[in-house]
């Protein structure tokens, strides 16, 4: 096992899980920075290879008939115990996950406790009812639907939650009797072992997960083994596709949760004030660094006028620095490279004509991977306002009427989430029924979901698949569902 200190001055080496042990790498080494402190190495560890990968599917399509017969019940207890244990490391693992990613500490508690509740309802969820009976034509016969487990799955996950995102495939992924390889992203590889001590603590056999740290490229080694009965994958449109053309025509199962470039829409008749702090939560909240933050804000009419000093006030007063500070609201970006990549994108958008309309004050890039809160102005034809930045960036867009803020808010090839601010009860519900997106919030931030309801998103922010999070959509995902006639008595006729 590998313990991971909590000591800023203390790098600690990690290594992969295959097989129930814990193995060095075959490949590079490298390091885990912090963000706040890019001189400062997290974990060091050599990456994984082609031979540690054959490893790790080779032990999941072993240790999967094992782990299925286990039964539902047995296998939900072992995702309580892990609930169990991942609650009494809270603090530990929270500061760890700020360290690694950057977010802030009360961010990082948030997201364990949330990974706490997540492992939770997947253990409940094994004493529901697993099957549908149906009324059969004949007397003396029972049809009732069989879930199957997939097989083997790959789990690829980014670092933006890098614990929750994972729980939400890992665990229904291991209830349902599948066995796991497991890639991370490579910015938060020492939370990830950390989440996968806790799983082996709590039960889970040899085999049945498996973690690989590594850059993407043996993502891709992974989703293209024949052995791989399934991929649930979250992170940018481009892999995503690239995945989607490697698995599909072998006939496994694709999950992806892509980008997103989610609007918000304000109507006049909501108070600009309590819109304005739900919309800067929205945006700027985890450091921008959510596929469901909101990107756009669509000021309907005379709100634009009343909004536009509301968000201003707020993004100006909103406080930047190492997340370990009490009273620091915005972390750094995961890495240096990801702050470049949200600077240039400003650059851009105001040379395209944007105005900035205000930032808040920033430590020096040298000192972290900082970079400003900013709200722009500007207009729907901005590069900015097609494409996903992933940062604390926002843009302001005006809008004539409630149409006009309908097909800009529709204008992306994207369709992840989507907020609405109104008292206006026609007005929802056109906007629930005409807006592009999976998930539609009203008078409430574009971030946040419930888990036992389902997530995903529409046009290029998702696959046409079960969704992630809730219980039946998961079970659909990681199962095949089979049906069988049961009849009685001796065996006569046949059906067509």
């Amino acid at each position: 096992m590998t313990s991971i200190p909590s000591s800023p001055e203390q790098p600690t080496n990690i290594r992969h899980l295959v097989a129930g042990e814990w193995v060095d790498g075959d490949g590079d080494e490298t390091l885990s920075l912090d963000p706040a402190h890019p001189d400062r190495p997290v974990a060091a560890y050599r990456t994984a290879g082609e031979a540690l990968l054959d490893r790790a599917v080779t032990a999941a399509k072993a240790a999967q008939p094992d782990w299925a017969k286990q039964g539902l019940i047995q296998r939900g207890l072992v995702l309580r115990r892990a609930a169990e244990l991942l609650a009494e490391r809270t603090e530990d693992i929270a500061l760890l996950m700020t360290r690694e990613q950057g977010k802030t500490l009360p961010e990082s508690r948030a997201e364990v406790g949330a990974t706490v509740e997540t492992l939770h309802y997947h253990a409940g969820r094994a004493r529901a009812a697993d099957s549908v009976g149906y009324p059969s034509s004949h007397p003396d016969e029972v049809i009732r639907t069989v879930r199957r487990p997939l097989g083997v799955v790959a789990a690829i996950t980014p670092w933006n939650f890098p614990l929750q995102v994972p729980a939400w495939k890992l665990a229904p992924a291991l209830l349902w009797g599948n066995t796991v390889v497991w890639k991370p992203a490579s910015d938060t590889v020492a939370v990830a072992v950390a989440f996968a001590e806790v799983l082996v603590q709590a039960g889970v056999p040899a085999g049945a997960l498996n973690l690989l740290l590594a850059p993407g490229g043996l993502g891709a080694a992974l989703v293209a083994r024949e052995e791989v009965d399934g991929v649930t994958f979250t992170g940018s449109v481009p892999v995503g596709r690239s995945i989607q053309a490697a698995v599909v025509p072998r006939g496994a199962k694709v999950q992806m949760e892509l980008g997103g470039h989610n609007a918000a829409l304000v109507l006049p008749d909501i108070d600009p004030a309590e819109a304005a702090a739900a919309l800067v939560a929205g945006a700027m909240g985890s450091t921008g660094q959510k596929c469901t933050a909101t990107r756009r804000i669509i000021a309907v009419g005379e709100a634009y006028d009343v909004l536009l000093p509301e968000l201003a006030s707020r993004v100006k007063a909103l406080v930047v620095g190492d997340g370990r500070v009490d009273g620091v609201q915005i972390g750094p970006l995961v890495s240096p490279e990801a702050r470049d990549e949200v600077e240039s994108a400003v650059e851009q958008a105001v040379a395209e004509g944007a105005q900035v309309v205000a930032r808040a004050d920033s430590p020096a890039p040298t000192h972290g991977a900082y970079t400003a809160p900013t709200l722009l102005s500007g207009n729907p034809d901005l590069t900015i306002c097609q494409e996903e930045v992933f940062g604390p960036v926002t843009t302001l867009l005006r809008a004539a009427d409630l149409d006009e803020a309908i097909r800009i808010a529709n204008g992306t090839r994207f369709g992840l989430t989507a907020a609405v601010f109104t008292c206006d009860e026609r007005a929802v519900r056109r906007c629930v029924t005409e807006l592009d997106a999976g998930l539609v919030k009203v008078n409430a931030p574009n971030t946040g979901s419930e888990l036992h309801a389902p997530f995903g998103g529409l046009k290029e922010s998702s696959f046409p698949a079960p969704r992630e999070q809730n219980g039946d959509s998961s079970a659909d995902f990681f199962t095949w569902t089979k049906t069988a006639y049961l009849r009685t008595g001796t065996p006569s006729g046949s059906r067509p």
